[in-house]
């Protein structure tokens, strides 16, 4: 049933070089229902992020082991370091010193770290963009995976309360709520048993994030979370914690922490360049995926695993 204030677009396909626009048209008579206000049709009308080559491994993730990317908000690396948790965790693990964010605002960075690809974009609307990323890569490949989306109580492509779709990649690939975009319902519960996914992403609510609230309680929830995370056997079976930021606050030219974790890592710092598609290469490497996109080009984080 159609609801108010809704647009008929897109079910499925993958962008392959065709616009956008081209991608809602052919679609739109699968009866999927959009949000109002959507744009039909990214500013660069962008095709989806192509899979590069095959890569010979440089690390393998153990069996049973999993890859965790959470992503923060809106602190200078100074700003996020001057937390007592987070600096903790830089000197106790791997920190990349020299790690950039790509744009301003908020969603082109998420984009970036899910699909080697901003779409051109340079806003936080809901765009409709092809069925594309890293979720959608997994999924063909059946391996599993969950994002986790604090606050997330309806509509993934609607905010509502402190949930917010712009910090919600997965929403924008395909123009639908993907089954593996839940709540934090199942987190403690996936993380304390062996039902991890092999790729999960997390995504705090906007005060836990650190965008609405202080640097401060953004600090006190990862003291909150990450100890769950380093304590599940998918982390101490040889996972990967990848901790970052989405952008800095506009004064420090997009220079962000970015720390990485893993049960056998010796304290360590990369002054290295690195930025989102770093970590997306990164996160595909671990998977044993071909990268997306300019994720293709990019450095991982070779010298800090």
């Amino acid at each position: 049933m159609r609801s108010p204030g809704s647009a008929t677009i897109p079910c499925g396909g993958r962008g392959s070089g065709v616009a956008v626009l081209a991608v809602a048209l052919l679609l739109s008579a699968c009866g999927v229902m959009l949000p109002s206000g959507v744009s039909s049709q990214s500013p660069a009308a962008a095709p989806a992020p192509t899979e590069g080559p095959e890569r010979p491994p440089t690390r393998t993730l153990a069996a049973g082991a999993s890859v965790f990317v959470v992503v923060m908000e809106n602190r200078s690396a100074a700003a996020a370091l001057a937390q007592p948790y987070t600096a903790e965790l830089a000197r106790r693990f791997a920190l990349a010193a020299n790690y950039r964010a790509l744009s301003h605002p908020s969603l082109p960075n998420y984009l970036a770290l899910t699909s080697g690809s901003t779409f051109g974009i340079q806003d936080d609307g809901y765009h409709l963009l092809p069925r594309s990323g890293i979720g959608d890569q997994l999924e063909r490949r059946g391996i599993s995976w969950r994002a986790y989306m604090e606050g997330l109580t309806g509509d993934c492509r609607q905010d509502h309360g402190r949930y917010a779709v712009r910090h919600d990649p997965f929403a924008y690939y395909g123009g639908t709520c993907p089954g593996q975009v839940v709540s934090f319902g199942p987190l403690d519960a996936d993380l304390a048993g062996a039902g991890t996914p092999r790729f999960a992403w997390i995504t705090p609510d906007t005060c836990h994030d650190g965008h609405d609230c202080s640097a401060r309680d953004a600090d006190a929830f990862l003291a909150r979370l990450v100890p769950k995370i380093l304590a599940s056997p998918a982390w101490t079976r040889g996972g990967v914690l990848l901790l970052t930021w989405d952008e800095d606050d506009g004064e420090t030219g997009n220079q962000v922490t970015t720390i990485v974790a893993s049960p056998e890592l010796k304290a360590q710092r990369s002054d290295r360049p690195y930025d989102h598609y770093s970590l997306l290469a990164t996160t595909e490497d671990l998977l044993r995926v071909p990268r997306l996109g300019a994720a293709n080009q990019a450095q991982a984080f070779d010298d800090l695993l």
